[in-house]
């Protein structure tokens, strides 16, 4: 019979708890991965930086020292840039067409997302398919049939026209995040509704839309940003219609030569840049709650 014998030391070498050691890897990739972000914060922020701080800046004033303060800060070429270079009806133009093709694509999408994902019928998933495939399609393509398409209807150079062109290109998009979030929702939850009495409808208007309010805040952000910043899409089809900010902010910036204003250019492209901004940042934190869930799911 033999018998164990333990010393403290034997003791304090198998109870010893393991602490993980940082290596030297993962210092070198967090060093690395800081300095990239630091580098690229820098490269964003400063060059916005200088676009605000010109817009208080005359044209001499830009030439003469480009990084420094204005010598006085006033609006004078916000003042010129909305009403003498047209900026301020480009703008409203510009929030009525995004506006109202952002209501009508998510309602829509909402919609279209819906069915596929909960209801099963012939030819849903090639439907689903072929949505998947107008991600892939490319803009520039498209203009030429859509001309024509758009004369033929009588909405050539018209902001319904642009309205309907912005919502056929966002709609792919809107299905695709929008599919995966009502997929996710449990059937218990429709089953439940329809033993309330809800028709199909209401339950999902009052049911399963407010539960995928997350996918919805974050895909209209999404469709926002690429609708207001939209250039090529104006230009091709609406280019003798009234114009929106990016048609109007290429004439200004090109309608003078060399003679060009850069004071109230630089207004121009701030008032373009402020909407955005503040749109981001009021909704944030739906965007990064849910952008995982709507696509890893």
């Amino acid at each position: 019979m033999t018998t164990k014998v333990s010393t403290p030391e034997m003791k304090s070498l198998h109870f010893q708890p393991r602490t993980p050691a940082t290596s030297t890897s993962d210092k070198v990739v967090g060093a690395v991965s800081h300095t990239a972000l630091t580098i690229w914060t820098l490269i964003v922020i400063l060059p916005l930086l200088w676009t605000v701080m010109s817009s208080f800046k005359t044209s001499s004033e830009i030439f003469a020292s480009p990084f420094a303060l204005p010598s006085q800060w006033n609006l004078d070429n916000y003042t010129k840039a909305w009403s003498e270079a047209g900026i301020g009806a480009a703008f409203l133009n510009s929030v009525l067409v995004v506006a109202v093709a952002l209501v009508i694509v998510m309602v829509l999408g909402a919609m279209c997302a819906y069915v596929l994902a909960r209801y099963t019928f012939p030819g849903s998933r090639a439907i689903y398919y072929l949505m998947l495939a107008g991600l892939t399609f490319p803009i520039f393509l498209a203009m030429v049939p859509l001309f024509f398409v758009l004369k033929n209807m009588g909405l050539l150079n018209t902001l319904p026209g642009l309205i309907l062109v912005y919502v056929g290109f966002a709609l792919p998009f809107t299905v695709f995040f929008l599919f995966s979030f009502f997929k996710s929702l449990p059937h218990e939850i429709t089953e439940a509704a329809a033993l309330d009495g809800a028709g199909e409808w209401r339950t999902f208007f009052q049911v399963m839309l407010p539960m995928a309010k997350p996918g919805l805040a974050s895909v209209a952000i999404f469709n926002f940003l690429g609708l207001w910043n939209q250039f090529l899409i104006p230009v091709s089809i609406n280019a003798a219609g009234p114009r929106v900010l990016s048609q109007e902010l290429a004439a200004f910036a090109g309608q003078m030569g060399y003679a060009v204003d850069f004071g109230a250019l630089f207004a121009a492209v701030t008032v373009t840049v402020v909407p955005v901004l503040i749109v981001y940042i009021i909704f944030q934190r739906q965007l990064q709650g849910s952008v995982s869930q709507g696509t890893s799911k």
